[in-house]
């Protein structure tokens, strides 16, 4: 079998950590990200220097700000943005896809795949497969061509649309990573998104901290306190209430930091204080952070709109969702992934399944 070659789209944390990675395993790889100024420093280097639980140099293939160049040719592409601007990405790579790619968000936080595979849908002649993972594959940082990888998760679920071509996206990113298991469908990677959890509460409610220190305190072990992680509970049992009616397969935030992180604890305050590879990981130093402008619009509006789509109710989740809206002066409601965008309003729970699992072939979005 021919060797596998990869583009990365975004060089952000996330985007370099895993571009040096695959490039230190052997394989091709391709950098693309939107600011050329970003660029600068690792087009220097020529790759990625890797330090934390990879050390190395990645030496990179293409480094660029040309969409086209980045993907042409590649067999995975690998999505490591803000879900925020998946629908951009989404239009700007369409132009340049082939037939048999692999499209995978790392991670599509929630509704992520439903919609990029909306906008793919717009070429007719086109054939590929769109995945989303539910989390991110590493706890990492990244500055000016160097990435440090903190931890490395053990498990990281994938589905993809239609469902039955998860199988072949897991044995293909198996090839490069084991860490990939099949999910249900990207029903179950979409509210298996614990982003949701962890990421927009506490920034909301260190608001003060972050705003008079820049952040310098360790986000989850002293920003998560034995009250704040009583909100995650909720904001966690309310994300599986919703999967729940839809039949998803899900786990609990305390159960999930054990699977990831093998940490354990008699509750979620525990669990998370026993994560080791939170240890050291900073908060934002600003509230105009991914925390909130990707997760609140692109994980929780989408768990509540889902949910008042099929009965359920998700209030502590709705709380998050307004606080966020007047901090940031914004109404995330409208800017989020409703059900309406994710073309699946007034449709059934068993009519989402057909869609997701592929039954379903009248998909639009608003």
């Amino acid at each position: 079998m021919k060797q596998l070659s990869f583009a990365v789209i975004g060089a952000g944390n996330g985007g370099q950590a895993i571009a040096g990675h695959l490039a230190l395993k052997g394989y091709k790889v391709n950098l693309y990200n939107r600011t050329y100024q970003k660029l600068l420093p690792i087009i220097e280097k020529g790759g990625i220097e890797l330090e934390g639980e990879v050390e190395g140099f990645g030496k990179l293939n293409v480094i660029t700000d040309d969409m086209e160049k980045a993907i042409k040719d590649v067999d995975i592409v690998l999505v490591v943005v803000p879900a925020s601007a998946h629908y951009k990405i989404a239009e700007d790579m369409l132009p340049y896809l082939r037939d048999g790619q692999i499209i995978v968000l790392n991670p599509g936080r929630t509704g992520g795949a439903l919609e990029f595979h909306n906008v793919t849908r717009k070429r007719e002649d086109l054939d590929v497969v769109i995945a989303e993972t539910d989390t991110f594959i590493y706890a990492c940082r990244s500055s000016m061509g160097r990435a440090k990888i903190y931890k490395i998760k053990e498990v990281v679920s994938v589905a993809a649309i239609p469902k039955e071509k998860t199988e072949i996206v897991v044995e293909t990113l198996n090839t490069a990573f084991s860490q990939f298991i099949p999910a249900q469908n990207v029903l179950e990677t979409s509210l298996n998104n614990f982003g949701a959890v962890f990421h927009p509460t506490p920034t909301l409610l260190n608001a003060a901290r972050i705003e008079t220190t820049k952040g310098n305190f360790e986000y989850y072990r002293e920003g998560i306190s034995p009250s704040v992680a009583k909100i995650l509970e909720k904001i966690d049992n309310e994300r599986m209430m919703v999967a729940k009616a839809l039949g998803v397969n899900t786990i609990s935030a305390k159960r999930w930091l054990k699977e990831s992180y093998n940490a354990e604890g008699e509750n979620l305050y525990e669990a998370i204080q026993n994560t080791k590879a939170y240890v050291g990981l900073l908060a934002p130093q600003t509230l105009d952070c991914r925390y909130i402008f990707e997760d609140v619009p692109m994980s929780l509006v989408p768990m509540s709109s889902i949910g008042k789509e099929i009965g359920i109710k998700t209030p502590t989740i709705d709380a998050v969702i307004h606080l966020a809206s007047v901090m940031h002066g914004k109404d995330y409601w409208k800017v989020g992934r409703t059900a309406e965008k994710l073309g699946i309003q007034g449709m059934t729970v068993e009519e989402i399944i057909e869609l997701v699992e592929g039954k379903r072939k009248e998909v639009t979005i608003a």
